[in-house]
């Protein structure tokens, strides 16, 4: 039997932390669950799952669909599509089976690339490798979770750009049906029909749109999100605020929008697996701490203030004592209120 190989290529930068990682997590269940009950998918399909943020990685080779359990996505600093896409293209060239005189190879790859942000790297080489080599061969499917998605820049790469617009648990649930019911589609249709064409199943009554890709569209930074270490437990845990637009008015003068940044929540991580799949060097971004509000408890050990900025820049927590370490690098000293002007806080790459 012909193999449908179905790769899923997944966004797992900072800005993902959060709900939108977990949504993504038990989607991945759910379609699991749904298409081991079918027997078209349950005989042609083998899945695969490649995690990217500044680096990219397998977190599951392509398996047999019985055989296949989905796999815990971490996160990473940076959102590098161009190595994720070499990495993916160095994978089918290894993975996929091509037809010769002697065997039928597999069906058309099925790429679901799932993203929230704008590429930190250059795309070019891999694009230009994509569209030479691999485009008219793969079927690939490109998903802006939100609107913070170049998706003009997803058109190079796919004709099949699609826009969740919103990123709430039931439009995340009716989305990873949406992707289900497409994945079955293609299965009876190699099956029955020997067509490796993807189908995909109507977007109607989902908040999932095909975009237009010509058109031109604006991409603003939506997410701060800030890298910390607990003082007691030593381990990493990322800080993410949310823009928020707010109207100012000023009497004889007249109004104008300012920028604020709103906690989202504070969220534990594995610091190997992040260090080991973000982007190398720093980034040379910060942002004011003014321009944020809400500060979280720790979310390792329960201090009660999570976001406190050590003379080295780096974020740490601290509780009732305010005579505290820091756990990046030794410094000893009493946490003091900042001024008026606040102070500029490294940022992650999102």
């Amino acid at each position: 039997m012909r193999r449908l190989p179905i790769y899923f290529l997944v966004d797992v930068s900072e800005s993902m932390v959060g709900e939108p990682i977990e949504q993504v997590q038990n989607g991945m269940r759910t379609i699991i669950q749904e298409l081991r009950v079918d027997p078209y998918a349950l005989e042609t399909a083998f899945v695969s799952v490649i995690a990217f943020a500044g680096k990219a990685t397998s977190l599951s080779p392509l398996t047999e669909l019985y055989k296949f359990y989905p796999p815990t996505f971490p996160v990473g600093g940076g959102t590098s599509l161009g190595a994720a896409m070499n990495y993916l293209m160095d994978d089918l060239d290894k993975s996929i089976q091509k037809t010769t005189l002697e065997v039928k190879g597999d069906w058309k790859p099925i790429i679901f690339l799932f993203t929230d942000g704008t590429p930190t790297d250059d795309v070019t080489a891999a694009f230009n490798r994509w569209n030479t080599n691999y485009k008219k061969s793969c079927n690939l499917i490109a998903i802006s979770i939100g609107d913070n998605v170049n998706t003009q820049m997803l058109g190079q790469i796919s004709d099949n750009v699609l826009r969740l617009k919103d990123t709430d648990s039931e439009s995340f649930n009716q989305f990873f049906k949406w992707v289900t019911a497409s994945i079955k589609a293609t299965s009876v249709s190699v099956t029955d029909y020997s067509d490796d064409e993807v189908k995909l199943a109507p977007t109607t009554g989902i908040n999932l749109e095909k975009v237009d890709t010509k058109q031109s569209c604006i991409i603003d930074e939506n997410f701060v999100v800030l890298l910390g270490k607990c003082s007691n437990t030593k381990q990493n845990y990322l800080v993410k605020y949310a823009k928020r637009m707010s109207r100012v008015e000023m009497e004889g003068v007249g109004g104008f929008d300012t920028r604020l940044f709103k906690l989202v929540g504070a969220y534990p991580i594995d610091g190997e697996i992040y260090k080991k799949l973000s982007a190398d060097g720093e980034t040379n971004r910060s942002i004011n701490s003014s321009e944020m509000r809400g500060v979280p408890t720790c979310p390792c050990c329960g201090n009660q203030l999570g976001v406190v900025v050590c003379e080295c820049g780096n974020i740490m927590c601290v509780g009732d004592d305010l005579q505290s370490s820091c756990p990046w690098c030794g410094l000893e000293g009493t946490l003091s209120a900042t001024g008026e002007g606040g102070v500029d806080v490294n940022r992650g790459r999102g």
